[in-house]
């Protein structure tokens, strides 16, 4: 893809953030990576006023390439992940609604559900909280997604990674149920855990599912 479709779908999928309920307002930030940086929404600025010119382009160590907007306050996680991650192509960053609630009450998502697995392993964990914006949130937010493709941000919110930008918007969508029906069966009690031999079948399985011969 072209570095303005490039540009465009980032702005497709913040504004989905509103149509889906996913965030409201200007929180939640969205990034792609792009050559030896990333393409990422800039701060402050609604998604319903983005144009692709607003998209900012910075290296992996924050340097913006001249331009008009400044990137999201969270680039420091972003960049922090690519480097980490070289899998990693499309970052997303939320507040929605229940991802948002478990990361406040300090609550991760343990195997409840199979579907669990989607985050790459046998729960979604919860990072510690730290100042948004800062290297130290960064630290943690790319130590939770070492061997996970999705983590809570306590008292914050939620991040989602994959290997494209379609892809990481329909698992923060998964993301976002999972935690609902986490929270929904929090309020009945608590749930029967899926073992670790369970879960290590279903992450198995999840290799193959989905693919065509």
């Amino acid at each position: 893809m072209t570095e303005t479709q490039l540009r465009q779908d980032i702005i497709d999928v913040a504004r989905q953030f509103t149509c889906q309920e996913l965030s409201v307002g200007k929180s939640g930030n969205v990034s792609v990576r792009y050559g030896d940086g990333c393409l990422i929404t800039p701060s402050a600025l609604s998604y319903d006023q983005l144009e692709t010119a607003d998209i900012v382009h910075l290296d992996l160590q924050g340097n913006v390439s001249n331009e008009k907007q400044l990137p999201s306050s969270e680039w420091h996680f972003h960049c922090g992940i690519y480097k980490q991650r070289n899998d990693v192509n499309a970052v997303i960053h939320m507040h929605s609604t229940y991802c948002t609630a478990l990361a406040c009450a300090h609550k991760y998502i343990p195997a409840f559900h199979y579907m669990v697995a989607v985050g790459g392993g046998k729960d979604i964990p919860l990072v510690p909280y730290a100042l948004f914006g800062t290297e130290e949130l960064s630290n943690h937010v790319v130590a939770g997604l070492t061997n996970r493709n999705a983590c809570l941000l306590a008292n914050h919110g939620v991040v989602i990674v994959g290997g494209d930008l379609h892809n990481t918007f329909n698992l923060a969508e998964e993301v976002e149920n999972l935690a609902k029906q986490y929270c929904e069966v929090l309020k009945i009690g608590q749930p029967e855990i899926l073992c670790d031999s369970e879960m290590d079948e279903v992450l198995e399985k999840f290799k193959s599912y989905g693919k065509r011969l």
